[in-house]
C-alpha cells in the first residue's frame, strides 16, 4: 500500500518511511530521531506534526510467519516482523516508539498515533489515539 496516497497527501506534504510490514525497527527509530530533531528546530510549534504508524490487512509480511517462507531469518525474528493482525502489531510499535531512548525527551511533546488500514474497505481505523 502507498501511505501518502491512502491519506491523500501530495508530494512534499508528508515524510513517508516505508519498510517491511511498516514495523518499527532500530533503523526506523534512528530516522525518526533525525526527523524529530528537524521538527524541534524548524517547526516546534506546529500542531500538524504527527508520527503515524500504519499497518494494513493482507500485508505481505505475514508470509514471515510461514515456516517455508522465512527467507533465512530465525523463527523469533520472523514472527516479530510479521503483520497478521494490524491492530495488534501497531500497538506494539507505538509502545516501542514511546519508550525509545533515542526519541526522549522530545517524544512527550510529539503526537504519535497508530492506525490500521483495511485494504478491502479502504477504511483507516485509529487503534492508538495520537498523543
Amino acid at each position: 500500500m502507498e501511505p501518502a496516497a491512502v491519506l491523500g497527501a501530495r508530494l512534499g506534504e508528508a515524510i513517508v518511511a516505508r519498510n517491511i510490514g511498516g514495523r518499527v525497527t532500530p533503523a526506523v527509530i534512528k530516522d525518526l530521531a533525525l526527523i524529530v530533531h528537524l521538527h524541534e528546530n524548524k517547526t516546534p510549534n506546529a500542531d500538524w506534526f504527527e508520527i503515524a504508524v500504519i499497518h494494513h490487512t493482507e500485508c505481505g509480511s505475514g508470509l514471515l510467519a510461514d515456516d517455508d517462507l522465512r527467507g533465512g531469518w530465525d523463527e523469533q525474528t520472523s514472527l516479530k516482523m510479521a503483520v497478521l493482525e494490524p491492530s495488534k502489531t501497531v500497538q506494539k510499535d507505538i509502545a516501542k516508539l514511546r519508550s525509545a531512548p533515542e526519541l526522549a525527551p522530545a517524544i512527550s511533546d510529539i503526537k504519535i498515533g497508530g492506525y490500521a488500514y483495511d485494504l478491502g474497505t479502504g477504511k483507516i481505523t485509529t487503534v492508538v489515539q495520537p498523543g
